[in-house]
């Protein structure tokens, strides 16, 4: 079913989120097709030109309030092939002199995690807005990033697409009529990759490795779905490393807050099938994700099902006129100048780390060689 009568209820709950603002974090967004009048349209520059770069420009493209003018690689062509690929006008070999130029607002990174920081500094000191690629090297790396950007009055997000998606606003809405107090979030995050080239296999460029690049997802599940005011007081992982060259190529873990509520979750490389389930449980009922990182590419519905007592199961349809990775741009630029959408977005971002960061360290005490 969908949710009663359509687009406008769904960008209502939207709206409603948005005004709670700071209570929660970006699963608080403004949505589809109701964008504050004065909301300023975004030149945006792109460091990077890998997978992740290839797969939001066009994202970019496709937003609201989003123009995609410049792209920096640290080869001029690698850049000018970007470029032409995307009709870009302006082609850097630089990402300093990207971020010296006046056509441009806001800086995407999409870069390895072990050169995010400095960029992304620099880019707040330069006046420009800054969405980063997660994960982050650390909580203190990314706070310094954040503080620049506060510092700098430029807005900050990370570059998370499912908390933009309507699906997300739409569960916390009806979260308590649906689940009620929530006790557990569950979630897995698991693929194949064994291409040993593969950026997120080499720990120099991503230290965290599957934990860092999946288990980010992992975390904020937990940030998105558990009470915003919750602190762990206990976090135990268990993770995998590659044996030939360190990189962590699983985790497994619970973490319990001081509420009692639990979120146990698995990541990895090395799944034979691509697997994103969620699942939400409570004294009213259960709220099950099997994709809760997208939703379905032909007509980006999202759909979850709503699961009471023995076997009764109910499907929800979330329509959307964009996926979440072109929401976030506009919700991006909806954030921009508005200190209350600012600050949620870093404490989603923080808070999200600093569980990253939790379990990777209790990983390090519970290591095995894998594959």
């Amino acid at each position: 079913m969908k949710p009663d009568n359509t687009q406008e209820r769904i960008d209502l709950e939207r709206r409603k989120l948005l005004a709670a603002a700071g209570v929660g974090a970006m699963a608080i967004t403004l949505g589809n097709s109701i964008m504050a009048e004065n909301t300023k349209t975004l030149r945006w520059g792109i460091v990077g030109t890998g997978g992740i770069a290839n797969s939001m420009a066009p994202r970019i493209q496709q937003a609201d309030h989003a123009e995609l003018v410049a792209v920096s690689s640290r080869k001029l062509a690698t850049a000018q092939e970007f470029a032409d690929s995307f009709a870009i006008g302006n082609a850097f070999d630089s990402w300093a002199d990207m971020l010296a130029f006046d056509g441009v607002d806001a800086i995407y990174v999409a870069t390895p995690t072990s050169v995010r920081e400095e960029i992304c500094v620099a880019a707040a000191n330069a006046g420009k807005h800054v969405l980063g690629e997660k994960p982050f090297a650390n909580l203190p790396s990314l706070q310094r990033i954040t503080a620049a950007c506060r510092s700098n009055g430029v807005g900050f997000m990370d570059g998370t697409h499912f908390p933009h998606h309507p699906r997300t606003a739409y569960i916390k809405a009806m979260m308590s009529e649906m689940v009620g107090s929530q006790w557990s979030v569950a979630s897995a995050f698991q693929f194949s990759l064994t291409a040993p080239d593969n950026i997120r296999l080499n720990p120099k460029l991503e230290p965290y490795g599957a934990i860092g690049d999946t288990g980010w997802y992992n975390m904020r599940a937990a940030v998105e779905y558990l009470p915003d005011d919750l602190e762990p007081v206990s976090v135990e992982t268990f993770m995998r490393r590659n044996r030939d060259n360190g990189a962590a190529i699983s985790g497994s873990g619970v973490i319990v807050f001081d509420n009692g509520a639990t979120t146990t979750w698995n990541c990895g490389f090395g799944s034979g099938a691509g697997i994103m389930d969620l699942r939400i449980s409570g004294p009213a009922g259960v709220i099950k994700l099997y994709d809760f990182l997208s939703q379905r590419p032909s007509d980006q519905t999202g759909v979850f099902d709503h699961l009471t007592g023995w076997g009764n199961s109910e499907l929800v349809e979330v329509p959307s006129q964009k996926p979440g990775s072109a929401l976030m741009f506009e919700d991006f630029a909806a954030m921009v100048g508005n200190p209350t959408l600012f600050e949620a977005s870093v404490r989603a971002s923080e808070r999200t780390q600093a569980l990253l960061d939790a379990a990777w360290n209790s990983g390090l005490q519970n290591e095995s060689k894998g594959a």
